[in-house]
């Protein structure tokens, strides 16, 4: 049996592990810009017990709650009582299209109505990318909610500008803050599927030879039905929500210190005072809560100067932090494993 899609998605075939059809769920936001759109999200129970441990797995852009079915499968053949929690952004999987140039505080303000309707307490917060900012910026409204943290190539801090930076990253000459201003909105899809899968370390020439693949796949609706990169690239085939993945990507020259832009729909956006209270909040409430990072160094976010500003935050980190030196920023896609195993361990040990 195959998923009864309601939204306007793009995403009208997802591969089969997308999400099983008795999980999927429908979130009508119902307050904000985004009023009346609706949200995806699967609600996973393992076993028939009370669950006791709770795992909100929160994406980032260009990916999907997709980009987590090996950590979700892993954590459900653990046969631990866990329940596990993934959604979709506006504008991206099997959620309704994006109708503005959105950011990551958009996207936080609706996933705060969606933790509040479900009334979710004792969280362990995972969160990849965009994610960081959008679920710690969400929970951080209400702290009482998160007993742990898992960060995955993520920051909400100001990006130190020693090493790798989005200005400088995946190369000096094509950087990843460039993409954006190079491609046009119709051919977006090529890019997000040549990040997410083809992201570990690599030559400029190979890149530029897999996003031109990729590219032209997205293009010609010619990439494989039940492929990852299928999932990313026709996500992002609407132009809506090509635009609103590409401002966050224009965002990245600018991660943690605040980004101030012109949407054509609700004029002047700024989300400064939006990282200014999560830097604030998070070392305030959180910073005994137990945290595990896992990070891929060939990335902006996975150096060791973002590391080391999470294990001020949350000292507790250093306890439970595992770096790779050959893996990118996709690091979900290829730690799965031992990012589940961390996650038992955060609530199981």
């Amino acid at each position: 049996m195959s998923l009864s899609i309601v939204t306007n998605t793009p995403l009208k075939k997802p591969p089969a592990d997308y999400c099983a059809p008795e999980d999927a769920r429908w979130f009508e936001i119902p307050g904000g810009k985004d009023s009346g759109k609706t949200m995806f999200y699967y609600d996973i129970q393992v076993g028939t017990d009370e669950p006791e441990a709770t795992v909100v797995l929160v994406h980032g852009n260009p990916e999907t709650s997709y980009t987590y079915r090996r950590i979700r499968d892993a954590l459900i053949e653990s046969n631990k009582p866990v329940r596990i929690i993934a959604m979709d952004h506006i504008g991206f999987g099997l959620s309704d299209q994006a109708d503005f140039e959105m950011v990551d505080m958009h996207h936080s303000d609706n996933l705060l109505q969606l933790v509040r309707h479900l009334d979710l307490t004792e969280v362990t917060l995972a969160v990849h990318d965009w994610g960081g900012p959008i679920g710690i910026g969400a929970f951080i409204q209400d702290p009482y909610r998160v007993k742990n943290l898992m960060v995955m190539n993520s920051t909400i801090f100001p990006m130190p500008k020693k090493g790798l930076t989005y200005r400088n990253y995946p190369h000096r000459i094509l950087t990843w803050s460039l993409f954006p201003r190079l491609y046009p909105a119709f051919a977006w899809g090529g890019v997000a599927a040549t990040a997410v899968t083809n992201g570990e370390p690599q030559g400029v020439l190979r890149m530029i030879y897999n996003a031109t693949g990729n590219t032209l796949g997205h293009i010609m609706n010619t990439l494989p039905r039940n492929s990852p990169e299928y999932v990313w690239s026709q996500s992002l085939r609407s132009t809506a929500n090509a635009r609103s993945s590409m401002r966050k990507v224009k965002q990245t020259s600018r991660w943690g210190y605040g980004y101030r832009y012109n949407d054509h729909s609700y004029g002047v956006q700024d989300n400064s005072e939006f990282y200014r209270l999560m830097q604030e909040r998070v070392p305030h409430f959180w910073r005994d809560c137990k945290a595990a990072g896992v990070f891929g160094q060939w990335d902006p976010c996975g150096k060791d100067e973002v590391i080391a500003q999470w294990h001020e935050a949350l000292p507790k980190m250093k306890r439970l932090t595992r770096k790779y030196r050959d893996v990118g920023h996709f690091v979900e896609e290829k730690k799965w494993k031992e990012i589940a195993e961390d996650l038992i361990a955060l609530n199981f040990s």
